[in-house]
């Protein structure tokens, strides 16, 4: 799942954006906000990491991420497999939820996909 820090300027909908751009080499639809969690680590302040969702608009060609040169591998997974998938516990599963809703404010049948598939 595509995710980073904003850049000058950007708004919460440009960092995903970019980031789906770097990362996944896909384009995405007008995100929805989904919520946010907070995340402590040792001496370092608080901060909230958003959580949205999109529809995908096009896989383009895999190329290296720009920051790290790894080259990430894209599951299209049903939303009812992505808690076990991403190993997140409650919080997966509450962000899951999350998605299904945002699914159906998309239009989109949360459903519809049955089985992982790998994308090249």
């Amino acid at each position: 799942m595509p995710g980073g820090k904003p850049e000058h300027g950007e708004d919460a909908p440009a960092v995903l954006a970019r980031e789906c751009h770097e990362e996944s080499q896909i384009t995405i639809d007008e995100p929805v906000y989904l919520g946010y969690q907070e995340v402590t680590e040792d001496g370092l302040p608080p901060y909230a990491q958003l959580r949205l969702a999109a529809r995908i608009k096009d896989f383009l060609p895999r190329e290296p991420d720009p920051h790290t040169g790894r080259t990430y591998g894209r599951l299209t997974a049903p939303l009812n497999k992505a808690p076990a998938l991403l190993d997140w516990g409650i919080d997966g599963l509450l962000q899951s939820a999350a998605a299904v809703q945002a699914a159906y404010r998309l239009g989109l049948d949360p459903a519809a996909v049955r089985e992982e598939t790998w994308r090249t």
